[in-house]
């Protein structure tokens, strides 16, 4: 089960918390966020998509659960608009099913990232590996959890009124 793997994961890394399962699904940001019950801005979502520099790997951003990709933020930072993973390919290429996602022993060709979002908050919520789970990490914790590649600045709506694009 993708739970156990992202467990051993982060044990192997020195987190020893709780990963949260549930009888029903989690797989969307509002229901991950009823579930844990939190607000849906810190659930960290994890999006998936095709690897600029090889479109056979899945490039994968973290982000808050309030925060939308955009284009041309992504273009700056990736070289190239964001071109999401089809279905069939989510699998294949993060390790991890549709709703279940998550930045912890993906796939061992995936390239994670994690947003600016995400550092307002203290903890946020990612999956564990399957649309019925989540784990609680701190935010200073999360890159090395996670063994991401960097913090990036691809997402808009939630710096408020003042946001730039």
């Amino acid at each position: 089960m993708a739970t156990t793997r992202v467990r051993t994961h982060l044990r192997a890394h020195g987190w020893d918390g709780e990963i949260l399962e549930f009888a029903e699904s989690s797989a969307t940001v509002d229901l991950a966020a009823e579930k844990v019950g939190t607000e849906p801005a810190r659930i960290a979502k994890t999006l998936g998509f095709y690897d600029p520099e090889d479109p056979t790997r899945a490039l994968m951003v973290v982000a808050a659960g309030d925060a939308r990709v955009n284009g041309g933020r992504f273009k700056r930072v990736f070289g190239t608009k964001p071109r999401m993973l089809q279905g069939d390919d989510v699998p294949t290429l993060t390790g991890y099913p549709i709703g279940g996602v998550c930045p912890f022993a993906p796939a061992e060709t995936a390239r994670v990232f994690l947003d600016a979002s995400l550092r307002r908050f203290e903890t946020v919520f990612p999956a564990a590996g399957t649309a019925t789970s989540a784990v609680e990490i701190p935010v200073e914790q999360l890159a090395q959890l996670s063994g991401a590649a960097g913090w990036v600045d691809v997402t808009l709506g939630w710096q408020g009124p003042d946001e730039m694009e």
